[in-house]
C-alpha cells in the first residue's frame, strides 16, 4: 500500500487530500458514453494533466516519471504501486480534446477555489505578460519553401498524381548553399538560391492546383492557399505565417537581452501579491499591445473567482 511508506505531509499528499475529485467527476461524466470499452478513470486524467503543469513535463516524459514516482501516483488515486504506463501519452491529447477549453477552465476554477482564504483576503492582482512558445524552428524563408515542396511531392503522391518534376535533388543543393548566408562572400549565392527555393515552391503549388480532381482541391484547398501565402509574403507584411503546422504562431519581442524574438501566442496572467495563487489566464491570437491584454485578464479574474479586485498592477516580466 502506498500510505504505508510515503510521507503523509509531502505536498501532493496534502494536495490530493484537498482537491475536490468528486466535484470533478460529475462535471466531466456528461463526455462519456455507457457503453463500449471502459475509459480511464477521470481521476487519473485530471491528475496528470495537473501534474504536467506542475512539474513543467511534457505528456512523453510525465508517464516514466510517473511510474517512478509513488506520490504521483498516489496524488492520481492509486492505492498500490504501479509498474507500468497507467495509459498512452496520446491518451492526454485525447482527453485535453473531450473536454475542450471548457473543461481546461473549469480544472483551473477549481485549483483556484482551493485557496479561497488567500482569495478572500486579496485586494489588488498583479498583472504581467509572457510570450508562451510554439514548438517550432527557427523561421526562416528557405525552410518554409522546402517544406512547401516536400508537402507538395507527398500530396502529389497520395492522389498518384504526376508533377513536372519533384526537385529532391535540386532543394538538397539550394539549401546547401543556403548555409552561412551571412557571410559577405557567401550572401550572393544563398539570396539566389532562395529566390531559386520559391520559385520551385510555387511552380509546384501551381501543377497541384492544375492536376488535382475536383474533391482533392476541396480537401487540400486550405493548405494550398497556406502554401501560396506564404510565397507571397514580404518581410514588412503584417499577420505573417512563419509555421507551417501552426499557422497562428505570431513573433512577439518582449525586450530580452538573450532572446530578442520568441515564435508563440502572447499570454497574460493574473496573481495575488504574496502568495503568488494564478487566478487568471488569458491567451491572445496575434501580437496585441499589453495595455489591451488588461481588462481580458480581469473579466477572467472575475469569472474564474467571483471577485472584483480594487487594484491591478503590473508585475516583471516571467516566462510561465
Amino acid at each position: 500500500m502506498l500510505k504505508e511508506f510515503i510521507d503523509p505531509d509531502h505536498p501532493l499528499v496534502i494536495l490530493a487530500h484537498k482537491f475536490p475529485w468528486k466535484e470533478i467527476e460529475d462535471e466531466f461524466i456528461t463526455l462519456y458514453s455507457h457503453t463500449g470499452s471502459p475509459a480511464k478513470p477521470v481521476r487519473l486524467m485530471v491528475g496528470l494533466l495537473l501534474l504536467k503543469q506542475l512539474y513543467n513535463l511534457g505528456d512523453e516524459t510525465l508517464l516514466p516519471q510517473w511510474v517512478q514516482n509513488p506520490y504521483f501516483q498516489y496524488f492520481c488515486g492509486e492505492s498500490e504501486f504501479q509498474w507500468k504506463f497507467p495509459c498512452d501519452p496520446s491518451d492526454l491529447v485525447h482527453f485535453r480534446k473531450r473536454i475542450g477549453k471548457e473543461g481546461v477552465e473549469k480544472i483551473f476554477e477549481t485549483s483556484v477555489k482551493i485557496q479561497n482564504k488567500s482569495v478572500a483576503k486579496a485586494k489588488e492582482v498583479i498583472v504581467d505578460t509572457t510570450a508562451q512558445e510554439k514548438n517550432v524552428t527557427f523561421p526562416t524563408d528557405a525552410k518554409l519553401y522546402r517544406k512547401i515542396i516536400e508537402q507538395c511531392n507527398q500530396i502529389a503522391d497520395k492522389n498518384n498524381v504526376q508533377l513536372r518534376q519533384s526537385y529532391t535533388r535540386t532543394v538538397k543543393k539550394l539549401m546547401l548553399q543556403q548555409r552561412f548566408g551571412h557571410h559577405p562572400k557567401r550572401k550572393k549565392e544563398a539570396e539566389r538560391a532562395r529566390r531559386k527555393l520559391k520559385t520551385i515552391a510555387g511552380r509546384q503549388v501551381r501543377d497541384l492546383e492544375r492536376n488535382l480532381s475536383r474533391i482533392a482541391l476541396f480537401v487540400y484547398g486550405p493548405k494550398l492557399e497556406r502554401y501560396k501565402r506564404v510565397i507571397n509574403q514580404k518581410r514588412r507584411d503584417k499577420n505573417k505565417v512563419y509555421s507551417l503546422h501552426e499557422p497562428d504562431v505570431s513573433c512577439i519581442a518582449k525586450g530580452k537581452a538573450h532572446k530578442k524574438f520568441e515564435y508563440g501566442s502572447k499570454v497574460s496572467f493574473a496573481m495575488l501579491p504574496g502568495s503568488n495563487v494564478i487566478v487568471g489566464v488569458v491567451n491572445f491570437q496575434g501580437n496585441p499591445h499589453d495595455s489591451k491584454t488588461l481588462q481580458a485578464t480581469l473579466d477572467h479574474c472575475e469569472k474564474i473567482t467571483g471577485k472584483t479586485f480594487e487594484r491591478a498592477k503590473k508585475g516583471c516580466s516571467a516566462k510561465t
